[in-house]
């Protein structure tokens, strides 16, 4: 094990870095064995650091004795080494590793960091695309074998691609807004009343009372709002206590959320939070090709297709067309998980989009506080966006008359005195407003096309799952 020491005078390189143009040279690289391979006076070893990884060469000569040779051989799988070597141009290609055209001749290598000899999981076997796996026979990785061992499976190259870019949608959709002109703010997650009015919250002992885990930051950016900040976004956990079982619920999931005061019509908002998303996708395009790739060996996928601007239907000619496709709807009934997903066929066969807008929701089936629309008691300002035919954003006007929203919270059922402090808020002068929150999780497995959330959740909580 090695401890603290005075900083020698090497200088480590990244395994991504070992090219071509580094040929010749001496380097020092730390890395994980991820393989090991004696044959006769040699042995191979395949160093992996990220989701990058060399063949590296230990072969007896003036540098390495058999010894070396055997001590190399028999270091186990998953270990951290220090490796001195010479970077080598290589006359054929070495098709399994991401640095092709160069190899380690190692000269000196110290093991920092020793794994157990039995992995829980093989990594080779993780990044296994399941179709492979079926038609020769090998051995692919389950999902509750991944999750129970999540320290491992996060360091297969598909798992490091899928959380770069995740890191990459964060910092985007902060720098879009910053470029726009919002504010990020911080807002509490133990709150005194459910923020959506309903059932699903997670009850929590707070000294001599109870309290609750925010199911979302809604009623506190919307008194930003009334606090004269006019454009606010915050990043933070967001807690749904829904005993859903599904590939696209989680209990605990990061909430992108956005809100803005608007000058004329709700539409400014949602236009605005439409681009935000455009400049996400343009974005992960541009910067994440590699990581896109290298998900995509796992699990191919379709490029995500998006229009500027974004295709906005309003929730009426979204019934036309399930209703022309034999689908049997109410004009006020809401959306059903394969509705939206036979949408999304829809709406891709007729417009070669997957992300969409669907505006005007029946009043009906949205929170306390949308707006109504006043053309139409029956419908609502509100909107949802869609990635690949599942909802990844529910917004809408708020209410910021506090006659009306107390009106709307009776008419729910809702005890106003949980809900004093938030319509107060409304008392004092509001200027009319909107906003959304996004599922982080769920846009990171949509624009990767893959099926499952928990693939897109570092450490996923769900009803069955809190561990570890």
């Amino acid at each position: 094990m090695i401890q603290s020491q005075e900083k020698p005078d090497r200088v480590l390189v990244r395994v991504r870095d070992l090219t071509i143009q580094k040929a010749d040279e001496v380097v020092w690289v730390r890395a994980r064995v991820h393989t090991s391979r004696a044959k006769g006076k040699q042995c191979f070893l395949v160093l992996r650091q990220q989701q990058f990884n060399v063949q590296a060469l230990v072969a007896v000569g003036d540098h390495a004795s058999k010894q070396m040779v055997k001590f190399a051989a028999n270091i186990n799988k998953e270990s951290i080494v220090d490796v001195e070597g010479v970077v080598r141009k290589v006359n054929q290609k070495i098709g399994s590793c991401t640095q092709q055209d160069v190899e380690l001749h190692v000269q000196k290598i110290y093991v920092i960091s020793l794994a157990e000899p039995r992995l829980p999981l093989q990594l080779d076997d993780a990044v296994r695309p399941e179709a492979e796996g079926e038609e020769e026979g090998r051995a692919t990785v389950n999902q509750d074998t991944r999750l129970d061992n999540r320290v491992i499976d996060l360091r297969t190259s598909t798992s490091q691609a899928v959380f770069r870019l995740q890191s990459g949608i964060c910092h985007l959709f902060r720098e879009t807004l910053i470029n726009k002109g919002f504010v990020e703010i911080q807002t509490p997650k133990i709150i005194s009343a459910a923020s959506e009015g309903g059932a699903n919250v997670f009850t929590v002992s707070y000294f001599k009372n109870n309290a609750y885990l925010a199911q979302s930051p809604q009623l506190y950016k919307q008194m930003c709002i009334c606090a004269d900040f006019e454009k606010v976004f915050c990043i933070g956990p967001v807690f749904r206590a829904e005993d859903s079982n599904t590939h696209r619920h989680l209990t605990e999931f990061v909430g992108l959320d956005i809100e803005m005061a608007f000058n004329y019509h709700y539409h400014e908002v949602m236009e605005e939070i439409a681009d935000t998303m455009v400049q996400i996708f343009k974005g992960l395009q541009e910067r994440f090709q590699t990581e896109i790739q290298t998900v995509n060996k796992q699990f191919p996928c379709e490029p995500f297709k998006f229009l500027e601007p974004t295709l906005r239907l309003e929730y009426c000619e979204a019934l036309a067309m399930l209703r022309e496709a034999g689908v049997e709807m109410g004009d006020e009934d809401d959306l059903s998980t394969p509705n939206e997903k036979l949408l999304g066929h829809l709406v891709k066969e007729k417009y070669d989009t997957d992300f969409y807008i669907l505006d005007k929701y029946p009043l009906a089936v949205r929170p306390f506080y949308t707006m109504p629309d006043p053309r139409n008691p029956k419908q609502s300002n509100s909107y949802d966006m869609f990635m690949r035919g599942e909802e990844i954003l529910s917004g809408a006007q708020r209410i910021h008359d506090p006659q009306l929203l107390t009106e709307r919270a009776l008419h729910h059922g809702i005890d106003l005195e949980k809900i004093k402090a938030y319509i107060d808020s409304f008392c004092f002068g509001a200027p009319p407003h909107a906003g959304g929150g996004i599922g982080l999780e769920r846009v990171t497995m949509l624009f990767l096309g893959l099926h499952n959330v928990r693939q897109t959740s570092m450490f996923p909580r769900d009803p069955k799952r809190l561990t570890p």
